[in-house]
């Protein structure tokens, strides 16, 4: 796992772009859950069947990001930004939040098993094949979050 490269650096390392989506979303549970059906449906569309290991995979890592954008990085009033970007090679996430203060950590350890939460980062690590955070690119305040998953 590779974690905290610039968007500059990795975006030029990656292959041909050839589908995109992006959108706002409120930073309520329901936006993240909407985030998650609508990038579902859209990585379908882009050949990623329902059902695969892929498809799994990247809704997973959508869920996780704008699960924490919703929770960690809310600002009363602000929404969170979801792009996806499937490139030749790989399948980029990012998730965009106006808080800046809460930024995130590589799991270090699996404790606490029994708890309810805790676990969001670790699965993202698990499941991503790089992923990492850099400020705000308009230069405002906040962070991007970012998980790439490789294709096979």
């Amino acid at each position: 796992m590779t974690t905290n490269l610039t968007t500059e650096v990795r975006a030029a390392q990656l292959g041909t772009l050839e589908a995109q989506f992006e959108m706002r979303f409120t930073s309520t549970p329901r936006g993240a859950r909407l985030a998650r059906r609508l990038s579902g449906e859209r990585l379908h569309a882009w050949g990623f069947p329902y059902g695969t290991d892929e498809h799994d995979a990247l809704t997973l890592l959508v869920a996780e990001l704008a699960a924490n954008a919703a929770l960690h990085g809310r600002v009363p009033g602000r929404d969170f930004r979801l792009r996806l970007a499937a490139h030749t090679d790989a399948v980029r996430i990012e998730v965009t939040d106006t808080r800046g203060d809460q930024l995130p950590e590589p799991a270090s350890d699996v404790t606490g098993l029994l708890g309810t939460g805790g676990r969001g980062l670790l699965l993202v690590a698990c499941l991503a094949t790089r992923w990492g955070r850099h400020p705000r690119t308009c230069g405002g305040p906040g962070k991007t979050v970012w998980a790439e998953y490789d294709r096979p």
